[in-house]
């Protein structure tokens, strides 16, 4: 599959948007870490499906703090913009209705990038989430 890519000036536009209507603080904290995320996504050696793709582009903008505010917000949005350019609009609504929470969790380090996904993988292409992944969520949450 060939894949459809933002620029480092789109995310950015995006970001600000976010900020602009659901609060924050605006600005750049290291915008080197978003343009390194945005180029590293287009390597397939690392990131050959969707949902590797993905799953890098949520865990890094989400964890690299390129923005003073916003990140798991922009994580989300970026993700599902992502999705969307790449032929996968008809999920992008579940996907973020799905992604609010867990995008707390990645941050507080409750989900890792595995687990992640896993999560992912599930919301691409499955109806919803098996019982063995949803007990992988709860596992985590409480720490078991």
């Amino acid at each position: 599959m060939n894949f459809i890519y933002f620029d480092f000036e789109y995310a950015v536009k995006e970001h600000d948007y976010i900020i602009e209507h659901s609060g924050g603080l605006n600005g750049g904290k290291n915008l080197g870490l978003l343009h390194a995320t945005i180029e590293f996504v287009q390597d397939d050696g690392y990131y050959p499906e969707i949902e590797d793709k993905v799953c890098y582009l949520f865990y890094a903008i989400n964890k690299n703090h390129a923005f003073n505010d916003g990140n798991k917000r922009s994580s989300i949005a970026l993700s599902a913009y992502f999705l969307e350019i790449n032929g996968l609009g008809y999920i992008v609504s579940k996907f973020i209705d799905m992604m609010e929470n867990i995008a707390v969790d990645v941050a507080d380090n409750i989900i890792d990038r595995e687990l992640l996904k896993e999560i992912i993988a599930a919301i691409i292409y499955d109806e919803e989430l098996s019982y063995e992944l949803k007990l992988k969520i709860i596992n985590a949450k409480t720490g078991d």
